[in-house]
């Protein structure tokens, strides 16, 4: 235990040294006094009064023209893509539609000859029954 205290002792004016000498220094960069320093002169210089900034993000806030030229690009893809697909859903009703009367004209055929075909070899019986002897 001794060890540790004689650390802590020795550590305690280490610390001492180092605060007094900290107090003195104001920055590890080596001075320019070459320009006079003006605090408020390089608040001048990063701040600028409301009326500027306010035509300065006016002025930013226009969009170029390529901006709207692909802005009208988009609608024109967007305006045909639409026309495509309309016209692909067309297509696509005008072909059910056509399959749909197929399949009833072949359903109305086929009703017709097996109603003929009923009638011609009809025996008299009810349900029709077939003697092979």
């Amino acid at each position: 235990m001794s060890w540790t205290r004689v650390f802590v002792l020795s550590l305690l004016p280490a610390l001492l040294l180092l605060h007094l000498f900290s107090s003195e220094v104001e920055s590890a960069a080596v001075k320019d006094h070459s320009k006079p320093r003006d605090h408020k002169g390089a608040a001048r210089q990063v701040f600028m009064p409301e009326s500027d900034a306010s035509s300065f993000i006016k002025r930013r806030s226009r969009r170029s023209t390529q901006y709207y030229e692909i802005q009208i690009e988009q609608r024109v893809k967007i305006a045909a893509s639409e026309q495509r697909r309309e016209y692909n859903e067309e297509q696509r009703t005008e072909q059910e539609h056509y399959v749909e009367e197929v399949r009833d004209e072949q359903n109305e055929r086929m009703r017709e000859t097996n109603e003929q075909y009923r009638e011609y070899h009809y025996d008299g019986l009810s349900p029709q029954y077939y003697w092979f002897h």
